[in-house]
């Protein structure tokens, strides 16, 4: 069988170095272009490119898949099987049907809910009580297509986008491994979806990850832990930048955004309905830092009274 593997980010690297480990045949990689990054807006390759490189494997960077001559240069490739994580751009019906058996895509959740860009962030965002991967086949749209195997994992109450995501990787690498395996000694029969039942993971931006403290706690406190490490919960203190890395569910009532309380257990903030206790924060040109610390080096920012996001 001959593999050809499309992804881009962390995420999928870790299903690529999965794929290799397991002796499959990946022929040639397809990754987005390098993109500028750090202070010196430096081109850098995707972790994907990198990982291709170590192994000498051949790596293809199209700005698109919709470019004939991009799909001639696939095609010529002579793929059994494409295998998609996170890659990033749109594959048309015509690249969909250039490999023998199809292509196939892992995904992180437990579709039909949360289709789309960020299923992670949005399943601890919602509460959801279980997360996953899915490797499915794919069709022309989003993340619509027969399911051929589903892994699960529970969301605990700590857990972070990060942490989440790093599971999720470990998981969806094995069934990857798991579902070409099956695939290359006989056909795989899949689970038609159940639109009904779809929701939509939007992408994520930094807008929406500043705290709003009009909102319950028992939801900002979700939305610290979905967007850590990125894009990064975010308030002001006397008018300057204020990250949150982690939060608890605190007590007491007062004006949203007011500080209710500071001590060494962490900043105590009023919330719409709630308190949120802030345990890990950032000041600006700082690291972040647990409250502990904070609090015995600059327990004089935290006024009792004062309100955050003024």
């Amino acid at each position: 069988m001959r593999i050809v593997f499309a992804g881009t980010p962390e995420f999928a690297a870790q299903h690529l170095a999965a794929l290799l480990a397991a002796g499959l045949p990946v022929v040639a990689v397809y990754t987005q272009p390098d993109r500028p990054a750090g202070r010196g807006h430096k081109l850098m390759p995707s972790a994907v490119k990198q990982l291709a490189l170590q192994h000498g494997i051949a790596v293809y960077q199209p700005q698109s898949l919709r470019d004939p001559q991009a799909q001639a240069e696939l095609a010529a490739l002579k793929a059994d099987l494409l295998v998609v994580v996170a890659y990033g751009l749109i594959l048309p019906q015509a690249v969909l049907d250039i490999p023998r058996l199809g292509c196939i895509n892992s995904h992180a959740s437990l579709l039909p809910r949360w289709r789309g860009a960020a299923p992670i962030q949005r399943a601890i965002e919602a509460g959801d009580q279980q997360s996953g991967v899915t490797v499915m086949r794919m069709e022309a749209g989003l993340d619509t297509g027969p399911m051929l195997l589903k892994v699960s994992t529970p969301i605990s109450a700590t857990d972070t986008g990060g942490s989440l995501h790093d599971r999720l990787a470990e998981l969806g690498s094995a069934a990857v491994v798991e579902a070409v395996s099956q695939l290359a000694a006989g056909p795989l029969p899949g689970e038609a979806q159940d639109d009904s039942l779809a929701t939509y993971a939007h992408k994520l931006n930094k807008d929406e990850a500043r705290l709003d403290w009009s909102r319950p706690a028992v939801e900002l406190e979700r939305l610290i832990r979905a967007f850590n490490p990125w894009p990064l919960c975010h308030s002001s203190l006397n008018g300057e930048p204020l990250k949150v890395h982690a939060a608890q569910l605190g007590d007491g009532h007062g004006q949203p955004g007011s500080i209710l309380a500071a001590d060494k257990s962490g900043l105590s903030v009023a919330c719409g309905t709630g308190a949120l206790r802030l345990t890990r924060l950032q000041l600006p040109g700082g690291k972040p830092l647990n409250f502990t610390d904070l609090y015995n080096s600059r327990r004089e920012l935290f006024a009792i009274g004062q309100v955050l996001g003024a």
